[in-house]
């Protein structure tokens, strides 16, 4: 003991001739160079123990890695700075450093905490399920408003950090209330983010879009992938990817192919002659529908939907369970049916009549013409 109180004099008296700032860097990165390695050990330890647990618990040690190393270092820079003989500019520095890396670890915890709380809330969800209208719902609003949360924790962590600073309180305080001159150019400056983080708390709460829809927006056709606090993603069926704003969704029209449910019905239009069967066609299309497992057993129809002077419009309506499957549908119907007409009804195909009128019909149209008026 008595070495070790030597060796801490010295040290002392070396530091003692150091400027603060050097001070405080070397006291800082002694106590990261113990506090790192330990809490590895422990993190590695916690990590082997949950490996044969759920998901959740898995989930959880993964998590908390970042938050529990940042508070060892503060409760390691405080615990060296109350027993080390420092010099007051040393402390002075220590304590605004363990100041803002306390209100980071308490933002940090609470981003933490609001996740956990998302993955337990959406742990009774699947979205793999057939019927998946009820857990799109929620994972839509749960996911929103998590992201709206770490938003706003970001932002009062980084007013409350610049409070802890005199030269720049007053910004701290402005970017928190919202106030003053400096609070209206950031809100001018970020109006932007802040209608695209309002318009995905009003997509939460009245979902006009959810994860997974099938919608048509600027003319394509695809699924939501992805909503985040600013944007959204639509996976194109062609595996484009469409990134569109919040507000695009609040402001303008789109089509949402599953917005009460996924089930959807299909047309299928062909154009046929005069002379087309319709009614073997209405009991053709039943026996196409019931051969293929895309048809979901509850809509079947053909009708005459316009005629024309070569041709007659038949539509035939067929339902199926989601988007993709109605549209593997209408596609096995139109080819089916053709292939029908073409095998057994090739007089109801369409096409063109055209009549001949010989050279001489003119002049013999005129001498009749001319014996009637005698």
């Amino acid at each position: 003991m008595p070495d070790l109180d030597a060796l801490a004099g010295s040290a002392a008296r070396a530091l003692a001739y150091l400027p603060w700032w050097a001070e405080s860097l070397i006291l800082i990165v002694a106590c990261c160079a113990v506090v790192m390695p330990l809490h590895g050990i422990v993190y590695r330890a916690m990590k082997r123990a949950v490996s044969a647990k759920s998901l959740f618990w898995r989930s959880l040690v993964s998590r908390t890695r970042g938050p529990s190393r940042l508070g060892l270092i503060v409760v390691a820079i405080s615990l060296a700075s109350t027993t080390v003989h420092l010099s007051w500019e040393v402390r002075i520095a220590l304590n605004q450093i363990l100041l803002v890396a306390f209100v980071t670890l308490t933002g940090w915890c609470c981003a933490t905490a609001l996740h956990i709380a998302t993955v337990i809330y959406l742990r009774r969800f699947k979205l793999d399920a057939e019927d998946n209208l009820l857990a799109r719902k929620h994972f839509t609003q749960m996911r929103i408003l998590e992201r709206a949360g770490v938003t706003l924790v970001a932002l009062v962590t980084l007013s409350v950090a610049l409070m802890t600073f005199e030269p720049v309180r007053q910004y701290g305080v402005s970017l928190l209330a919202s106030a003053g001159a400096a609070g209206l150019v950031l809100g001018l400056a970020m109006q932007p983010v802040l209608s695209n983080l309002v318009a995905g708390i009003q997509i939460a709460i009245t979902q006009p879009i959810r994860i997974e829809d099938a919608i048509i927006v600027e003319n394509e056709w695809g699924w939501v992938e992805e909503i985040t606090a600013t944007y959204v993603v639509v996976r194109l069926w062609d595996w484009r990817r469409l990134v569109l704003p919040l507000t695009y969704f609040i402001q303008k029209p789109f089509q949402n192919w599953t917005r009460d449910g996924a089930s959807l019905i299909g047309s299928v239009f062909v154009y046929v002659d005069h002379r087309a069967p319709v009614a073997a066609m209405r009991e053709k299309l039943v026996e196409i529908a019931r051969a293929t497992p895309l048809w979901d057993g509850r809509v079947v129809n053909l009708q005459v939907s316009d005629a024309k002077e070569s041709t007659i419009e038949i539509r035939m309506l067929v339902s199926a369970r989601n988007a993709p499957q109605a549209w593997d549908l209408r596609c096995v119907v139109r080819e089916a049916m053709i292939t029908w007409l073409q095998a057994e009804h090739p007089e109801a195909l369409p096409r063109h009549r055209t009549e001949w009128v010989g050279a001489e019909e003119p002049a013999l149209r005129r001498a009749e013409a001319r014996r009637f008026a005698a």
